[in-house]
């Protein structure tokens, strides 16, 4: 069914944005914006000194100190990791899939990019072992891979990696002589259970279950194949698993770890962009970042003046900001947990969300109901779906997926409602599921998928 209209197929141009936090901008940040909208003068690059001083007790408070010499911000954390990128030069692994924009950075200062599977039980991390192999396989073909972006809250697939895991893949970054720079966007999203209910079992080592997105197996060290898991086990959770702890790769190797934070994940609107980045404390680091502030200049990344007081008001996290944070969380894993349970009644495949405002759903199982419909790869499911749910749903593709598997990447935001005011209503409703525009966005997501499910059975519970 592909669609006649080629505009909006490109790979980068129209590639997806983070899903949006779809929630009205807090009144205290709006009142710091324009209070500082008079500024007529250019921040420092890299930030000023109250913006640097908010991003180190945001980090600090997250086990991660930071020197201010370690510190710098950028409109946008696409312009740190450019500038990161070129810093530090040669190739670049990702795991696959990964967030749309990572690839571009590198592929724009043509540097070569080599995904790497991810593991079955979360995505944004590469499998160990996989890593290990392609790194070998690069350096033995002629290449100079020297740096590994990963996720510790993910986008697409909205899982958080098991700390255990998170160390192998650390240690094999080490050892495969690889920088490491965290994607640490979403960390502040991280699904909790609703008060009173206990975390299910699993969540403390912030494990999840489900299919694993991974297009190739990983391979031990011995050159011996290791087998990716494609399907769900037979007993995936009906309702997703809490991960209770997010962990930095700067807290396991703070020298050779930099981090980034869009504060698009969840503390600003995308409209004012702003991000911050912390270096390894060590004279290596400290070269590294200015090498990056270099690349910074060279391409105008400073941040707006009132948008950079805004972003230190909100790193500051007064107790407004940290109520938002903690109210947002909870609506989206609503939302989140009531899609999941419409995904996988339908008898598609997704691994249960963790972590911010979307999920990945694998619709392989329903790939006879879709051809019907002429529906064959990523791009014609997210044309189909987009079409039909209205609003955006993008294919795996554009994550550096298999165009050939059936994978989207499903926003909650759309399902708040319409209006501001019915957004805002969500955020404070203590069942926001009970509210008329939700039910209305999960019962067109139901009424999609329930049209292509042919064996599950139906009448699904939403909550």
């Amino acid at each position: 069914m592909r669609s006649q209209h080629r505009e909006g197929h490109g790979p980068v141009r129209y590639g997806p944005l983070l899903p949006d936090q779809a929630l009205p901008v807090l009144p205290e940040l709006t009142t710091v914006l324009a209070s500082a909208a008079a500024r007529t003068h250019a921040e420092p690059l890299g930030g000023d000194p109250e913006l640097t001083a908010a991003a180190g007790g945001y980090f600090a408070r997250r086990g991660l100190d930071a020197a201010p010499g370690s510190l710098a911000a950028a409109p946008g954390a696409p312009l740190l990791l450019l500038a990161l990128t070129a810093a530090l030069g040669g190739d670049v692994l990702l795991p696959r899939p990964c967030s749309a924009w990572w690839a571009p950075q590198a592929r724009m200062l043509d540097r070569a990019v080599f995904p790497v599977p991810t593991i079955a039980e979360s995505g944004g991390v590469p499998d160990p072992y996989a890593l290990l192999e392609t790194a070998r396989r690069v350096r033995a073909e002629g290449g100079d891979p020297r740096l590994l972006v990963l996720s510790v809250a993910d986008d697409p697939t909205a899982t958080v990696p098991p700390p255990e895991v998170l160390h192998e893949t650390v240690e094999a970054a080490v050892a495969a002589g690889l920088h490491i720079v965290s994607d640490e966007t979403l960390r502040d999203t991280l699904h909790q259970p609703p008060p009173g209910e206990p975390a299910p079992p699993g969540a403390a080592e912030g494990a999840a279950r489900g299919p694993a997105p991974a297009t190739a197996p990983g391979v031990a060290a011995d050159g011996r194949p290791m087998p990716m898991p494609r399907t769900v086990p037979p007993d995936a959770p009906e309702r997703p698993e809490a991960a209770s702890v997010v962990v930095s790769p700067a807290e396991m190797v703070p020298d050779q770890a930099s981090v980034i934070v869009d504060l698009a994940g969840a503390f600003l609107p995308a409209g004012w962009p702003a991000a911050i980045a912390r270096f390894p404390d060590t004279d290596a680091g400290r070269a590294l970042r200015a090498r990056a502030l270099d690349v910074l200049a060279a391409a105008g990344g400073r941040i707006a003046a009132p948008v950079a007081a805004a972003a230190a008001h909100a790193l500051a996290e007064p107790p407004e900001v940290t109520a938002r944070l903690v109210a947002a969380a909870r609506l989206h894993a609503r939302v989140a947990a009531a899609a999941y349970r419409v995904v996988r009644a339908a008898g598609a495949l997704a691994r249960p969300p963790q972590a911010g405002r979307h999920l990945y759903a694998d619709l392989e199982p329903l790939r006879p109901a879709l051809a019907e419909r002429g529906v064959t790869d990523a791009q014609d499911l997210e044309d189909f779906l987009t079409d039909r749910l209205g609003m955006p749903v993008p294919g795996g593709h554009r994550f550096g997926d298999d165009l050939a598997a059936l994978r989207v990447r499903l926003s909650t935001g759309p399902l708040l409602g319409a209006t501001p005011e019915q957004r805002a209503q969500a955020l404070c409703a203590p069942d926001p599921l009970a509210l008329p525009q939700v039910a209305v966005g999960i019962g067109a997501l139901a009424a999609a998928f329930d049209d292509l499910r042919s064996d599950a059975p139906r009448g699904a519970t939403l909550r």
